[in-house]
């Protein structure tokens, strides 16, 4: 085989959670344009998913959609079986999909509460512990926290900031787990992203990169880039790392 020209991702198989839009679509053709057969989980966006789909193929790549809630344990287990099926494995995991509400402590709803939980803690608990089942030496599982575990500058998203500081403890602690097999467990934690769910130019942009050291929001290629380098063998010492990709708001 010729390395040189082998990308570094060639005959690895990768499930994103949340892969339809935003960051995980840009996680997802990232990893495939590195040579990973990629399956992409959405919960109710099958056109987008779609399109992540076919631009895949379109570039020569391997990808399928699969529906899955994230609320839903059973759903979480079989998108890990569905991946397996469709491409005889999986070595690296990531945890994308999230949940964002915002409320005054007075107005916050426990519905929200409790999905912010399931979806920013619970799933990912659910689809590193089923994935890991069937992940060998060099298994990667990566997590989509937040920059809002460290800084939370505004009232009314203090859930958001809880269920992400729990996925620095839960990477720290899976690390000891999945370390002796050789699988490495890590939380990527991005600033302001500009995606159609916060763009650059929306209402709270301005306030956000006023509190930046690099005053502009960042592209999810650059978070794509960060999770492709983790995916990598060139990573293999790095696990229950928790790396920030914020341009500085946390600073």
């Amino acid at each position: 085989m010729n390395t040189i020209n082998t990308p570094k991702l060639a005959g690895k198989t990768a499930l994103i959670t949340g892969g339809s839009r935003g960051i995980g679509a840009a996680i997802a053709h990232r990893l495939a344009a590195d040579g990973a057969a990629v399956a992409i989980t959405y919960s109710a966006s099958a056109s987008k998913a779609e399109e992540v789909v076919k631009a895949i193929q379109a570039a020569g790549g391997k990808a399928v959609a699969i529906q899955a809630d994230a609320t839903d344990a059973e759903a979480t287990v079989q998108a890990v079986a569905h991946t397996i099926k469709a491409f005889g494995g999986i070595d690296i995991l990531v945890n994308n999909a999230g949940f964002l509400a915002v409320a005054p402590l007075a107005e916050f709803k426990l519905a929200d509460f409790d999905r912010s939980v399931a979806i920013n803690m619970r799933a990912v608990f659910v689809a590193a512990q089923e994935a890991a089942k069937h992940m060998g030496e060099g298994g990667r599982i990566i997590n989509i926290g937040s920059t809002n575990a460290d800084r939370m500058p505004f009232a009314g998203g203090g859930v958001y900031a809880m269920t992400k500081s729990a996925l620095v403890g839960l990477t720290k602690g899976l690390a000891r787990d999945l370390g002796p097999r050789g699988i490495t467990i890590n939380n990527v934690q991005p600033g302001p992203v500009d995606t159609e769910m916060n763009p650059a130019d929306g209402p709270f942009a301005d306030t956000l990169k006023g509190l930046m050291a690099v005053p502009r929001y960042g592209h999810a290629d650059e978070i794509a880039g960060m999770v492709s380098y983790l995916a990598s063998a060139e990573a293999g010492f790095v696990t229950g790392a928790s790396l920030t990709i914020d341009g500085g708001f946390a600073a």
